[in-house]
């Protein structure tokens, strides 16, 4: 969607606001011996608490009010009885509904003792989504978000998971532009819009490019032994720097 008002923007600063306190909740509660069942009804007591809807669950009727994805899980893990580990890595992405407006979130969260390779990978990935902002203006073209990001990638010695993305939101859970890649594509001459309200949200990998779906149809799995790290805002595209809506400040 395009902000077209002062309501408008309002609005989805709200939602912005709540799924970002409900990502700090769980990410305070994640420790060794919790289920991600447990993680995720923390998460639905906050967003509910708000009158909040899962978008997850209500977009595609996921079994689940988050995603929580753990160690080659690259994305949409479903919540379960599996009790977090000592050296996990966790990704948790949330994303809800409130009248009518979408916020998504998401970050990774190592759990101690933190391996150095996994820690430089989650800094890498911050850096690479502050550099895909800054060429985030108004007229800029949308596929420098990716060269961004698999540049930054590709100079701390990662790579990108090609076949997940950014995406436009705002009315919708995923809007137009549909698919922002976490890689530089030439073909892609679409132009970014001011008022303009996306996601950017970089994938960076240790060796794994692409994901394939799991038995249980939802979870996005990279090879066996790999890591990947995900960070993620909701943004409004100004002709300067983005406005952030998914922070506790907005």
């Amino acid at each position: 969607m395009t902000v077209e008002n002062e309501d408008d923007l309002m609005k989805l600063r709200l939602i912005g606001r709540i799924v970002f306190e409900t990502l700090m909740l769980m990410k305070k509660h994640l420790k060794p011996g919790i289920s991600t069942l447990e993680l995720d009804r923390i998460g639905q007591q906050h967003l509910e608490k708000f009158g909040a809807r899962s978008a997850p669950i209500l977009m595609y009727d996921f079994p689940g009010h988050t995603c929580i994805s753990i160690n080659n899980e690259a994305a949409h893990g479903i919540p379960s009885e599996r009790k977090v580990e000592p050296g996990d890595v966790v990704n948790i992405d949330v994303s809800a509904e409130l009248g009518g407006f979408f916020g998504d979130t998401g970050g990774t969260f190592p759990v101690a003792p933190v391996e150095p390779r996994i820690d430089y990978l989650c800094q890498m990935t911050k850096k690479s989504l502050k550099a895909a902002m800054k060429v985030a203006t108004a007229g800029a073209k949308i596929n420098e978000i990716g060269r961004a990001i698999e540049t930054t990638a590709h100079q701390a010695g990662f790579t990108t998971i090609k076949d997940l993305g950014s995406h436009g939101i705002g009315r919708s859970l995923h809007e137009e532009p549909h698919f922002i890649p976490n890689f530089h594509d030439l073909s892609d001459k679409r132009q970014l819009k001011e008022g303009q309200v996306i996601t950017i949200e970089p994938f960076l990998s240790i060796t794994s490019e692409s994901t394939r779906t799991a038995a249980d149809g939802w979870t996005l799995l990279t090879e066996e032994g790999n890591y990947s790290a995900q960070y993620e805002y909701t943004m409004v595209i100004t002709r300067d720097q983005p406005v952030v809506l998914t922070t506790l400040s907005a």
